[in-house]
Formats: C-alpha cells, sequence, structure tokens
C-alpha cells in the first residue's frame, strides 16, 4: 500500500483537505495527517482522524510518540510526502532548512520525494521571496502542483488557489497506481510544445499547441524513474522535477536538440507540434505593409520523426497525430507511414485539446490499441507512461535494461 504522509498547515484551502484525504484513500493510498499548529485552527483534526483511520499527529514534543523517535519513524513510513495546502511560511520554512515543528522536521529528515501544493494570495504567491523560495525547492528536487489561477477567498483573483483534490490526485496517479517506476533507469527523450517559424524579425507561423501534454508526460516520466530530457518549443510552462529542459524555436532547432540526443534514448516520446512548413528565407528587416496581400513562399520543414525511426538503433518511437477528423484511420496511417512503435491520436479543434487542462486519445500500435476517455492531462499522462513502458517490454527492447524485463 502506497504511504502518503499529508501536511495541513494554516492556510483556507485547508477546508479542502478532508476530501483530499479521502480521495487518496480511494485510491488505495495510506494516509497520516500532519498538522501544523496553524492548520488545526481552520479544520479540527477530528475531521481528519475521521476520514483518514489514523490518530492526527501535529506536535514534536508528543512524549508518547517520541519516546520511539516517532518524527524519524514518520519520515522513513512515508513513501511521499505531500504539503496541501502549502503557505507561503511554510515554503520559506522548508527551503531554510528550518524544523521547528513536527511537519518541517519530517520534511527535513525524510528521503521520500516531497511534493507541495501552494495555496495563498495571489500578490504573496508572486512576491519575489516566495518565487526565489519555489526556485530553490525546485533545485533540490521538490515537485510543485499548482497553483490554479482564479477567485481568491479574499476577493483578489490571480494565481494561488490550491488545486482541487481531485486534480492533485489525478497528477499523482503515476505514484497511486504503483507505476512510479516503470521507466527506472531509463533514458526518455520528449519534444513538447508548438515551434515558430519566422517571416521576419517581427513576425512568426505557429499553431495553438501549449505543451500541457507534452509537460504532463515529462512529469509523469520522472515520477516513473527516467532520466528525462525535455525539448521545449515556447512555451510558459513550469519545468517539472527531475527533468533536464532544452528551450528552442524554430522546428529546425527542434530537429538539431531532438536528433542530438536521440542515440543516448531508450524511449522518444514526440509530443511537439511541429511546424510542417517554414518561410523559405526570412528578410533581416521588417516586412512594411505596404500592399493589400503578402507572399510567403513555404517549404516543407525535416520529418524528425521518421529520421529518429530511420536511425541505425533507433529508441522505441511514440508519434502523435492531431487530427479533426477520421482519427483512427489518419493515426494508423502515420503509425506505419513513420515506422512508429506507438501513436497517440487525439481530435483537436473548439473545445478539444489545445489549452486545456484535459484531453482524450487513442492509443495504436501494430497490432492493438487503447483508448482513454476525457481526463486530466496529468492523469492521461500517467497512463501513457504505464502503457508504453508495458509496450516497451513486450517488444523486447528492453531485455538489455537492469529490472524491466522483458515480457515473456
Amino acid at each position: 500500500m502506497f504511504r502518503i504522509i499529508l501536511g495541513i498547515t494554516g492556510g483556507i484551502a485547508a477546508y479542502k483537505s478532508p476530501d483530499l484525504v479521502r480521495r487518496l484513500r480511494a485510491e488505495g493510498a495510506e494516509v497520516q495527517v500532519v498538522m501544523t499548529e496553524s492548520g488545526e485552527k481552520m479544520v479540527s483534526p477530528t475531521v481528519f482522524q475521521a476520514v483518514s483511520g489514523r490518530a492526527v499527529r501535529g506536535d514534536l514534543w508528543d512524549a508518547r510518540a517520541e519516546d520511539a523517535m516517532g518524527h524519524i519513524e514518520l519520515a522513513r513510513w512515508a513513501d511521499l510526502v505531500l504539503v496541501a495546502p502549502a503557505t507561503a511560511n511554510i515554503m520559506a520554512q522548508i527551503a531554510s532548512g528550518t524544523a521547528t515543528g513536527l511537519l518541517t522536521t519530517l520534511c527535513l529528515a525524510t528521503e521520500a520525494p516531497l511534493v507541495l501544493a501552494p495555496a495563498m494570495n495571489q500578490a504573496m504567491w508572486q512576491n519575489p521571496a516566495t518565487q526565489a523560495n519555489r526556485h530553490l525547492l525546485i533545485e533540490r528536487g521538490v515537485r510543485f502542483l499548482g497553483p490554479a489561477d482564479g477567485e481568491q477567498a479574499c476577493g483578489e483573483v490571480g494565481p494561488g488557489r490550491m488545486l482541487e483534490p481531485v486534480q492533485i490526485v489525478a497528477t499523482l496517479a503515476a505514484e497511486l497506481s504503483g507505476t512510479r517506476q516503470c521507466f527506472a533507469g531509463l533514458n526518455v527523450l520528449i519534444s513538447a510544445g508548438p515551434t515558430r517559424e519566422p517571416i521576419d524579425p517581427v513576425r512568426y507561423i505557429s499553431n495553438r499547441s501549449s505543451g500541457k501534454m507534452g509537460f504532463a508526460i515529462a512529469q509523469a516520466s520522472a515520477a516513473a524513474g527516467a532520466n528525462v530530457k525535455l525539448v521545449a518549443g515556447p512555451v510558459s510552462l513550469q519545468t517539472p522535477a527531475n527533468v533536464e529542459r532544452i528551450d528552442v524555436e524554430t522546428a529546425e532547432q527542434m530537429r538539431e536538440a531532438t536528433l542530438s540526443r536521440a542515440s543516448d534514448a531508450d524511449i522518444y516520446i514526440g509530443a511537439a507540434a511541429i511546424a510542417d512548413y517554414r518561410p523559405a528565407s526570412v528578410p533581416s528587416q521588417k516586412i512594411k505593409k505596404n500592399s493589400d496581400t503578402m507572399e510567403v513562399c513555404m517549404v516543407r520543414s525535416a520529418d524528425i520523426l521518421t529520421e529518429i525511426t530511420g536511425l541505425k538503433a533507433a529508441p522505441f518511437t511514440v508519434g502523435f497525430a492531431a487530427e479533426t477528423e477520421n482519427l483512427e484511420a489518419n493515426a494508423r496511417a502515420k503509425l506505419e507511414r513513420k515506422n512508429l512503435d506507438m501513436i497517440v491520436g487525439n481530435l483537436v479543434g473548439k473545445n478539444l485539446c489545445f489549452d486545456r487542462d484535459d484531453n482524450s486519445v487513442l492509443v495504436l500500435w501494430q497490432d492493438g490499441h487503447r483508448e482513454f476517455e476525457r481526463m486530466a492531462k496529468s492523469e492521461l499522462a500517467a497512463r501513457l507512461v504505464t502503457i508504453i513502458a508495458e509496450r516497451y517490454r513486450e517488444t523486447g527492447n528492453a531485455a538489455s535494461k537492469p529490472g524491466l524485463p522483458a515480457a515473456s
């Protein structure tokens, strides 16, 4: 059973945390709630004892627990430490290595992954001190879930809302489903986001890809134990913890960054929406608006997927197909045409896929398929990682990887 320490601090979003406990337990996790003194002023510990089925911990000086060094025992017990809500204060304490209470002591003493779900006023979240703490914690391997953007208890609007419990649980799907190490020891290369093809120094041609699906897959892959390199087009997304990010802009830059790393990859997941065509030439100065029309000669961009599958020692390659019609037929044709191991197809258009936090996909391979109904992209990413790992084993690619035997 997956064991989670859930830290409850004094944020107003603590009212959501009993539902979070319930949802975590519904996924099969065992949850030990640890509350700060401020957290106990928001929600009674009795509520958490009822929904968790375990006595709530909170006092570092509890003689009954500390006779046996209870804080160290708890730190070793946990498979994951989740703080939700995580206030600006608790972030600052963890960043500075403070251990004045049970929760901060656990965060310092545990070797389990640490996940924070921030919740605070939008000005507090955007304050340079809070952002400096966030960056420092990310560098140390702490994972952040959120915050979300929207209306806050104080009446202001902006980033700082704690993610809803259903979103947090969906994001932790890889851990909760026991797939956390299905990529252990593997080198996974992922491309994500759009590309921008310049028309002149001011204008460019691009597409509506947000990069959210590719970034979610990178996060799920890292959680599953992979060494992840993420080649990202121009997007405004936070780099997932324990992921090496390479930023690019054009299709050619993405090609160079991807191909130069493909030979070291066991698995390549091409989730990027790379421009199929680019301007044949780009003037050095801005094109002036001197006529009613403007003609731009476009030439075809390099086919990165085909180049990767054509390598002498090609990685297990997963492509993506964004279609507006005939999803299965078009995706399967791309699977065969580009000699892919798998392809993930999805319909795009109005209220579908682009700039959304949810998606539905059809996954195809040579002799099979699997369909996933609409769900959060974070949850979908965890499921895709699982099925990719399964197919990687079944095709025999895993035979030489320690701890990842091929299917018999």
